[in-house]
């Protein structure tokens, strides 16, 4: 009776190790950096070799796109046309996003339809159909235009939304969500005014749609996303946060970019007791944080955050916040604090959920380092840290960062220019395989269609949801308790 008793324990046990399992993002641990001070460290040696090609371009015909930024002066001054290059941009990340192919290796996809009337079956044409796809998509936009998303967009792995050539506002509905997802890049668009929605259907991919809960009204929400890159956008006044990684998400940078009019501006780490957001490993760089701001640039959980050569004009509560022991390693920004006399700190270590400081018996072996730092107007930042010395002897030492650089380096946060050519000629609805855009009715482009693609991209298959996780726990624990019960009643016909 006793082994029965422990078999049955075991068959009951199952279901609950299996709900307590984060199946999703488990795996996204093998996806951290294992040496983060090296990353941190490559992104100086980048930013170094940036400078010096711009002093030594200083006068020099032809060259003088060069500003010392080394992610734009990768792609704007290649010595080709980037409107004939478009997917360079892929291979001149930094950071821990720098892995972000986004759809590079993809065909174009050209928007030329604001519209979002169905989020299950969106039309050909709009954005959130070359969204959905499968498989590596280079979204492109045939003009200015404003976006009014009437459910999440849910975007897939490996697309790149590239707002170059085009003044593209994603504004005043729901936003941008990239759930369970990798390789994506976000480019040069303006996102605003975002309100929660859900309680609908919305499509993902081609072969799935499945009932979505209310969202929180992000700007951007990044759920157990890696290989996540952000750049040149401008985001304000959204509901929630403007950008939210959480659920493990890792690999991420978000880098000039200009964030604007907002309380909780950005959150890195889903709750203090979330275990895999450990892994989580964020680059912010280049960026500017404007006016009407008030907390979170970011606010870190856990994990490993590199704030480089940010320009933090103006804060109400405190520039970067943080709990449950992240490791932040601030270099080469300038902070300049507000008149408020009781605001001056760029720093804050608080507890969840409240507005209260963590004490300093548990903060202070949390590796919080400042190293090169621009502090105006009496703003001060606290390092602390048990051994900290040793854990960045390999760092390398960065002198203060003069005004000036930090201006040149963020001179362009934010999406670049206004209206101008967009460069793209007359364009239609579809995929572009080969310069020429893809007709309606699937003329024009290169022949034949690439691995994976059919006509006009993808022809949507059935709308049955996939299984969920939660339906895999329930599966799973139905047949264990099935075999408990055969267990039970094979013993009380054969007893020991």
């Amino acid at each position: 009776m006793l082994l029965l008793t422990h078999i049955l324990l075991v068959f009951l046990s199952f279901p609950l190790l299996l709900a307590a399992t984060p199946f999703h993002n488990s795996s996204l641990h093998l996806h951290a950096h294992p040496d983060p001070d090296s990353v941190a460290r490559e992104v100086h040696r980048q930013v170094e070799s940036s400078r010096r090609r711009a002093l030594l371009a200083a006068g020099v015909k032809d060259q003088q796109c060069l500003t010392g930024n080394p992610i734009d002066d990768c792609w704007r001054c290649s010595g080709t046309d980037w409107r004939q290059d478009r997917q360079r941009l892929a291979d001149c990340g930094i950071g821990f996003g720098r892995d972000a192919m986004g759809g590079k290796g993809g065909p174009i996809y050209v928007v030329t339809d604001p519209s979002d009337q169905d989020p299950v079956n969106p039309a050909l044409g709009t954005l959130r159909y070359g969204v959905i796809q499968e498989g590596p998509l280079w979204i492109i936009f045939a003009g200015d235009m404003t976006i009014h998303l009437n459910e999440e967009l849910l975007v897939n792995s490996f697309k790149t939304i590239d707002g170059r050539g085009a003044v593209v506002h994603i504004a005043g509905g729901a936003c941008i969500t990239l759930q369970y997802v990798s390789n994506v890049i976000i480019h040069n668009v303006h996102v605003h005014h975002c309100v929660p929605a859900g309680e609908a259907n919305v499509r993902s991919s081609p072969t799935h749609y499945g009932w979505r809960t209310r969202s929180d009204g992000d700007g951007i929400s990044i759920y157990s996303g890696r290989k996540i890159w952000v750049d040149h956008c401008e985001l304000s006044s959204c509901t929630d946060g403007l950008i939210d990684a959480i659920m493990g998400s890792t690999g991420i940078t978000i880098s000039n970019s200009y964030f604007s009019h907002h309380d909780e501006v950005m959150l890195l780490g889903h709750t203090d007791g979330y275990l895999p957001d450990s892994a989580m490993q964020v680059t912010i760089a280049f960026n500017r944080f404007g006016e009407q701001l008030v907390q979170r640039m970011p606010r870190c959980r856990r994990g490993y955050f590199h704030v480089v050569n940010n320009d933090f004009t103006s804060w109400e509560m405190y520039a970067i916040g943080g709990s449950a022991n992240p490791t932040i390693n601030s270099q080469g920004n300038r902070y300049i604090a507000p008149a408020n006399p009781n605001a001056k700190e760029a720093r804050s270590r608080t507890k969840p959920s409240l507005l209260v400081e963590t004490e300093e018996s548990e903060w202070s072996g949390w590796n919080w380092r400042t190293e090169g730092d621009v502090l105006v107007n009496g703003a001060f930042f606290v390092p602390s840290g048990e051994g900290l010395d040793a854990k960045y002897a390999k760092a390398e030492s960065l002198d203060p960062k003069s005004a000036a650089l930090i201006d040149q380096l963020t001179l362009n946060a934010g999406v670049l220019g206004g209206p101008r050519d967009n460069g793209v000629g007359t364009a239609y609805s579809g995929v572009n395989y080969g310069g020429s855009a893809a007709t309606a009715d699937g003329g024009g482009g290169a022949s034949g269609w690439g691995v994976g693609y059919g006509p006009l991209g993808m022809v949507f298959g059935s709308g049955a949801p996939a299984p969920s996780s939660r339906d895999s726990i329930v599966m799973i624990t139905t047949a264990l308790l099935s075999a408990s019960l055969f267990v039970t009643t094979f013993f009380s016909l054969h007893p020991l």
